[in-house]
């Protein structure tokens, strides 16, 4: 898995995102405020950080951060990128426990590299003290069943919200705007999530 990312590494977010800080911002907000409401010095474990491109966004909301990559180019690239400001580990997400507690666990655009996805829903359980929050694309994988593990690892509550703004294309201020009230349109958002999009998925006790 490692291996497949390292050549981007240096410039993971900025190739990544028509327009990182509008996509990051917008998910930095709902790990805070989607299921359990996070506050300023909860400290949050992002897995599959990636190149820390998230942490900014996290950071500068008053979280603590600690970034987890199975990439040694990520974990250097996100080093750089946060300095001081956090803890970055080279390590496996099937495998990392942190030292001390988290508040939450964040893990986007990586929970299928989950060995066995209930197993690491359980795993994390145990010391993400108030939530796991991850993306889900729909189409790839059935949302029944994700709630099931989620549900069967002690996860009771679960609360999923729709992300509309697009990583691919940067749009103008008052489109992104219309994307993020649309996140809100009930019916109308889950058709559209037939065909394109995800859920972003808050799990809770």
């Amino acid at each position: 898995m490692s291996t497949k990312y390292d050549a981007k590494a240096a410039r993971w977010t900025e190739g990544e995102y028509a327009d990182a800080h509008a996509y990051l911002e917008h998910r930095a907000r709902l790990v805070v405020e989607l299921g359990p409401r996070l506050q300023p010095g909860d400290r949050v474990c992002d897995l599959a950080c990636g190149d820390g491109g998230l942490g900014e966004h996290l950071l500068a909301r008053g979280l603590e951060y600690l970034g987890v990559d199975a990439s040694e180019s990520m974990v250097e690239a996100a080093r750089r990128r946060l300095g001081d400001r956090a803890e970055v580990v080279h390590a496996d997400l099937n495998e990392f426990v942190p030292a001390g507690s988290v508040a939450a666990v964040t893990c986007f655009r990586a929970i299928y590299y989950g060995r066995d996805r209930q197993a690491l829903f359980r795993y994390v359980a145990g010391f993400a003290e108030r939530k796991l929050v991850f993306d889900l694309n729909p189409r790839q994988f059935a949302l029944d069943s994700v709630l099931s593990d989620l549900r069967a690892a002690g996860f009771a509550r679960v609360d999923l919200r729709p992300f509309f703004v697009p990583q691919r294309v940067a749009l103008p201020a008052p489109f992104a705007a219309a994307a993020r009230a649309a996140e809100r349109s009930g019916p109308i958002a889950r058709l559209a999530l037939q065909f394109r999009f995800t859920y972003l998925i808050a799990a809770s006790r």
